[in-house]
């Protein structure tokens, strides 16, 4: 009798193993030879070249789902694989869609998957990452699948700064299916090989007579340098999921954590000479401030985000000391440094990441002010350049404001300044703080002057210099408390640091309230 019961046991255990292999193939050879041949991998391909070697335990394999009669066949896994494992030794849950089973379109039951490990993802303190890949909403689930989206999206809304959320768009993303995208904190779309819309081609076709492509309606460069939708776009499937994993090296796991830190990989003490070469002392002149960035970070630490949008101001994250840090700056590059509705939104949005998830910030202030025009004034400049306002204002993490040149009008103020709560604010000797640019100011101050002048030019170049002299340099700030020092620009990374460690057990409060109205 003990021989019978361990055969049975050992049958019962080879059809397990025989149910797993069928899960395992998804679709199927055939449609998985036609997701190779687009240029794309499997769902579980995905998943090993994400996480560590052998960290992956997938969870609810064998659901199904419960509409045979309407969609005539079964579908393993029902079209998505949900699980946890770990990236660099920290964990995460993850999600990725299975496009040979249905073209991976949401059901009930790959709705449910979902949401299953995203609430464990949050009662864990966990990161959640979803590989995206999916036709859209399974027609012949009819409602039911967008109640299973409904159910996503919530889920995707009350995690949010909890839990960092990241998508990665491997393939189509179509509908409803774009929303859980846009409501996470970072989306990573493939070039060539990945779409985000609303409304697909030929509906658009149909409905406005207008005539695109997928790719130039919502392809990877569309939505990072256009819409914004997207933070980064990367040629191959493989430098997407390399891109998370980067990205999670900088990032605490919830937002009861503080970020990692990693062990400094500097050469050299933290004076930094170059510094006082960079930037033109000319006013009118243009440089790059990522070559700032790169002189007060550590060695090769800074990783930029959304690059192609708004590339008057330039965010991202890099390290100081080990010690993640967010930066905000203004990109004297494009449109003076000036600030736009893009690059207004770009900016409020980062800082809000960083104060959810315990990230000091760090601001380097070259700004002409908030860019002028009449497309600017009726696209809503006001309320998007309050954003920025709001979201500083907002944020109780370390925030440190260093001003080295133009500092001029609501922009100084909207950047960090001390009157919205920044902690230090520091200006270099050549800085400009004030209302308008010299040569604005004189044209208005001295105006009289000028025109009864016998050499009006000479006259208004003198009251140039006057007014830079008297209102527009670091000390008239620095006398009224606005500016905590003027220093050597040599020595940025060296009061950053001293800043740094003394802003960690930095403790501040907000009234009680449920939350704020941002100007959305």
């Amino acid at each position: 009798m003990r021989g019978v019961k361990q055969t049975d046991m050992f049958d019962k255990i080879h059809e397990l193993y025989d149910k797993r292999r069928e899960v395992e193939l998804g679709g199927g050879e055939e449609k998985i030879d036609k997701q190779h041949d687009k240029g794309k991998l499997t769902a579980r391909e995905r998943i090993n070249l994400l996480v560590d070697d052998g960290s992956f335990v997938e969870l609810n394999p064998f659901m199904e789902h419960r509409s045979l009669e309407l969609m005539g066949v079964k579908g393993p896994g029902d079209g998505v694989v949900t699980g946890f494992a770990k990236i660099n030794g920290r964990p995460i849950y993850l999600f990725s869609q299975d496009f040979t089973v249905f073209g991976g379109a949401l059901g009930e039951m790959h709705a449910k998957k979902i949401a299953n490990v995203m609430d464990l993802a949050a009662k864990n303190g966990v990161p959640i990452v979803g590989l995206n890949d999916s036709g859209g909403a399974r027609i012949q689930e009819g409602v039911i699948s967008l109640d299973g989206y409904g159910h996503v999206f919530y889920r995707n809304s009350i995690y949010s700064g909890v839990v960092p959320q990241i998508s990665v768009i491997m393939g189509p993303c179509a509908g409803g299916a774009v929303y859980s995208p846009a409501i996470t904190d970072f989306v990573i779309m493939v070039e060539k090989t990945s779409q985000m819309f609303i409304t697909g081609p030929k509906v658009i076709e149909t409905v406005t007579g207008e005539k695109i492509s997928s790719e130039n309606l919502g392809g990877a460069r569309i939505h990072s340098g256009i819409s914004g939708n997207a933070h980064f776009s990367v040629p191959t499937e493989e430098e997407a999921l390399l891109t998370v994993r980067t990205l999670l090296s900088y990032l605490p796991l919830n937002n009861e954590e503080r970020p990692p830190t990693k062990e400094e990989v500097t050469e050299g003490d933290d004076y930094r000479p170059k510094l006082a070469e960079i930037i033109p002392y000319d006013p009118l002149r243009t440089y790059d401030v990522r070559n700032v960035i790169e002189e007060v970070l550590d060695q090769n630490t800074f990783f930029e985000i959304q690059k192609d949008f708004a590339k008057n101001i330039v965010i991202g994250f890099g390290r100081i000391k080990g010690e993640t840090v967010g930066l905000v700056c203004n990109q004297p590059k494009w449109l003076a440094g000036g600030l736009d509705i893009d690059s207004s939104d770009k900016a409020a949005r980062f800082i809000r990441f960083c104060d959810s998830f315990n990230i000091p910030i760090i601001t380097f202030e070259d700004v002409t002010g908030f860019f002028p025009g009449v497309k600017q004034e009726h696209g809503g400049i006001i309320r998007h350049g309050a954003k920025i306002l709001y979201a500083y204002s907002e944020a109780t993490v370390p925030k440190m404001t260093v001003i080295t040149r133009k500092a001029y009008g609501g922009a100084y103020v909207a950047l960090n300044s001390k009157a919205i709560g920044a902690d230090f604010v520091f200006a270099w000797p050549n800085a400009e703080i004030a209302v308008m640019g010299p040569q604005g100011a004189a044209n208005i101050i001295y105006a009289k002057e000028i025109q009864q002048s016998n050499n009006p030019e000479i006259t208004r170049e003198q009251k140039i210099v006057e007014y830079r002299e008297k209102f527009a340099n670091p000390y008239v700030a620095a006398k009224m408390g606005m500016v905590d020092d003027v220093i050597d620009p040599r020595e940025t990374r060296m009061k950053l640091i001293q800043c740094l460690d003394m802003l960690k057990t930095k403790q501040e409060t907000r009234p009680k309230k449920k939350h704020g109205n941002i100007p959305l």
